[in-house]
């Protein structure tokens, strides 16, 4: 497929605020043969249509969208299929649990697979919980436009007890309560 006809397809997509794709949603998408669909994104990715953001997931590099959302869009297309919320580091530093702001990287919990990637984006850390879904649900908070959402301040300090993480980030008011 040429470079113009997927900008075409892809702006489409993007107006309707999808600028995250599989490998899978782009060979439906472009309606790309599997023989010739990795050379098309090769062809995408060279000419900065697209921005390979992990093996496997794609971004639109010209979107409309492109913003402070971006690895949580990412992220939540890597776990698609799996209850994903900002936790830990991340989510005690919106609720001013902690002064420290991460800087390009956001604290994930999953249901799915732990994991670490690296994006062009920042850095994306996914945290393995056994939390069953009625339980996540309960605790967090959606927040538009936000893709993901956010663990209460409680959930988040069980989760970084749980993992074992650092508590000498958290702000005094906090640490009492532990």
């Amino acid at each position: 497929m040429r470079a113009f006809d997927a900008m075409a397809i892809l702006k489409k997509w993007d107006k309707r605020g999808r600028y995250v794709f599989t490998k899978g949603d782009l060979a439906k998408l472009l309606n790309e043969p599997a023989d010739s669909l990795n050379k098309t994104l090769e062809r995408l990715v060279k000419a900065g249509v697209l921005v390979r953001a992990s093996r496997g997931v794609f971004v639109f590099g010209y979107s409309e969208h492109l913003g402070v959302y971006i690895l949580e869009e990412i992220a939540q297309t890597l776990r698609r299929y799996e209850y994903n919320y900002l936790s830990l580091e991340s989510a005690l530093s919106e609720w001013g649990a902690i002064s420290q702001v991460p800087l390009n990287r956001i604290t994930v919990m999953t249901t799915g697979r732990k994991g670490e990637f690296r994006t062009p984006y920042g850095v994306i850390e996914f945290v393995h919980t056994e939390c069953r879904p009625e339980t996540i649900i309960a605790n967090t908070t959606s927040r538009n436009p936000h893709p993901l959402p956010i663990a209460s301040v409680e959930l988040a300090l069980a989760n970084q007890k749980r993992v074992r993480r650092n508590y000498f980030l958290l702000n005094e008011n906090y640490k009492e309560n532990q």
